[in-house]
């Protein structure tokens, strides 16, 4: 079997595999390459020792049994015990589903989150988003502290686990979707640095020593990372990768490397005839990043939309704190402009950056390639208690959340268990094995929400188990009220989002939100319309006619000649119209001092 490792900087690479040492060359074809052949299989274990030094996992190791500090373990992609074909399911139309494997069941383990996917299916996604799934210390965590961007965490069940659950998700039509973290990687187990120069110290960042995307040595490193993409894609059948925090990717090289990636996924999806995607987590609102290569953006396909998410959370919560500020000024205004532009800071002043911030997308710009969601795991989880809107916001205010999401005009997602509103917190667990580490992490995490007004007793422990424990859903809850029905509120509006064309413009749908926060929404053949006041409101619907009442969260009843739709306090309706009218008049009065888009 053929070993390989670079290490530019070593004079003396030796394999050791199953016990027995052998002499690595340097390869004549490839700079700071080493090779050696040796007897091995499935499941040997083996580690490089450069230079005399201990023996260290493969940087590219597949599975790493014994944790990040153990050797690594042989893995034959080409054996994998598929047992079917996938063709794929593209994201124009798809509607996802983030979920964390070591709380989405108790036993947190690919295996028992397979058991679940009938759930999913019944509700009516189309893809399940995992996040990270690498190799980090111990067993609990985000994931985002992963050390090995090739292998799968052993506990999660390892590579076999994950192929087990992406075929089940399969066999169900579900597509798969993982989180991969190319910024930086954990504090603890990595071993990168000692093979060569995959860090760098020109660019600062919240982690320490940046990725090495543009210094010497950065063709690798940036080859390494691309060649870790294709192989969660190639090898475990994914159908896309969401990429963490790519405004963390220092890169001064003429093409950035997020372009050099979307063109080797883009090229991997035509040799393997099955739609690919990347998705961009960006806080700079940017439309170069989902602009195709060829027009001079990076070609990503589309990126997760945190302004619709502040002003969709500031309306029904009233917060201003932090970044919700800039959306808490004017509600309302916040909410019509993302649902219809997409970005709310698109070249406008930013109060909470203290400067302007972000660019306009375009009207012709497909909707779907923003991502739209009430919930995720980091704006849940980065609260100091873990709460989601369910501890703070009544069953009606999260069907309103619903609906303006899942038949809103991006691509909608879900954060697991937001379908049944459910009560248990999600928040912030480590488990590791440095001690100084975990009480550093310990004590940053109650000092930086001191500063914010919490006491340090208020704030959970991040390295204590029942920490963890309090994230795991409670999958009992489905089962009874308001639960149950809010579960079937989910899935009845995720049937109409699917009924709908996807490939809509952002210029294809038109909103009006009250200075009550009564909101009207149409796309398509969809109208609708959300109360999340504490009171009935009489909303005009202008010439949007509706022919029918597809979904109500409290019993409606269609207007009359043309009269306004009555609407109980904190609930939401959809409705049907034909898609022949015309949304509203230009400058047409919906509400006193409130006009319809221009």
């Amino acid at each position: 079997m053929l070993f390989e490792v670079w290490a530019p900087d070593a004079e003396r690479v030796t394999l050791a595999a199953d016990g027995r040492e052998h002499a690595m060359d340097r390869d004549p074809a490839r700079a700071g390459w080493w090779r050696c052949e040796a007897p091995a299989g499935e499941g040997s274990r083996y580690g490089f020792a450069l230079d005399g030094g201990p023996v260290l996992p493969d940087p590219r190791s597949r599975r790493l049994p014994d944790g990040p500090d153990g050797l690594s373990a042989v893995v034959l992609p080409d054996r994998f015990p598929w047992r079917r074909d996938w063709p794929g399911v593209p994201l124009p139309g798809a509607v996802l589903y983030e979920l964390h494997i070591g709380t989405f069941t108790r036993e947190g383990t690919f295996d028992a989150a397979t058991a679940r996917l009938p759930h999913l299916a019944e509700l009516g996604v189309t893809h399940v988003e995992l996040m990270p799934v690498c190799p980090f210390p111990g067993r609990h965590g985000w994931g985002y502290d992963g050390v090995a961007p090739w292998a799968v965490h052993e506990p999660y069940g390892g590579p076999a686990g994950l192929v087990r659950f992406v075929d089940a998700a399969h066999a169900l039509g579900l597509g798969v979707v993982l989180d991969v973290v190319h910024n930086h990687l954990g504090p603890s187990g990595n071993h990168l640095p000692a093979f060569g120069p995959y860090f760098t110290d020109t660019h600062e960042t919240p982690w320490g020593a940046a990725v090495n995307l543009d210094a010497p040595g950065s063709d690798e490193v940036r080859a390494y990372l691309t060649g870790s993409a294709l192989a969660w894609l190639r090898d475990y059948r994914l159908d896309g990768l969401r990429l963490d925090a790519v405004h963390a990717l220092a890169d001064t090289r003429p093409k950035h490397f997020l372009a050099e990636l979307s063109g080797a996924v883009d090229a991997l999806a035509a040799r393997l005839g099955r739609p690919l995607f990347l998705i961009a987590e960006s806080d700079l609102d940017d439309p170069a990043t989902t602009t195709p290569r060829e027009a001079g953006g990076q070609g990503l396909h589309a990126q997760w939309n945190d302004d619709f998410h502040h002003a969709l959370h500031t309306a029904l919560t009233g917060e201003s704190q932090g970044y919700y500020a800039d959306f808490a000024a004017d509600p309302a205004h916040a909410l019509a402009k993302t649902l219809t532009g997409g970005f709310f800071h698109d070249g406008t002043h930013s109060a909470f950056r203290g400067r302007r911030h972000g660019h306009p997308l375009t009207p012709d710009t497909p909707a779907w390639r923003l991502l739209g969601y009430a919930q995720t795991h980091d704006q849940i989880g980065n609260r100091a208690l873990g709460d989601r809107l369910s501890a703070h916001l009544s069953p009606g205010l999260l069907a309103c959340a619903a609906a303006l999401v899942l038949c809103g005009p991006f691509t909608p997602m879900l954060f697991m268990g937001e379908e049944w509103g459910a009560r248990t917190p999600w928040q912030y667990f480590t488990d590791h094995t440095d001690p100084e580490l975990a009480e550093a992490v310990r004590t940053g995490r109650r000092r930086e929400f001191a500063a914010h007004g919490w006491a340090a007793k208020d704030v959970p422990d991040p390295q204590d188990p029942a920490t963890r424990e309090r994230s795991c859903l409670d999958w009992a809850e489905p089962e009874r009220g308001p639960h149950r029905e809010l579960l079937e509120w989910h899935r009845r509006l995720i049937a109409l989002r699917r009924a709908e064309p996807a490939a809509a413009p952002l210029s294809d749908t038109a909103v009006t939100v009250a200075g009550d926060l009564t909101a009207v929404l149409l796309r398509g053949s969809l109208c609708v319309v959300v109360n999340p006041t504490g009171r009935p409101a009489a909303v005009p619907l202008g010439t949007a006619v509706p022919t029918g009442v597809l979904a109500a969260w409290l019993p409606v009843d269609l207007p009359r000649d043309g009269g306004p739709l009555v609407l109980p306090a904190e609930s939401a309706a959809v409705l049907r119209r034909s898609q022949a009218l015309r949304p509203w008049a230009a400058g047409e009065t919906l509400r006193e001092g409130v006009s319809a888009p221009q």
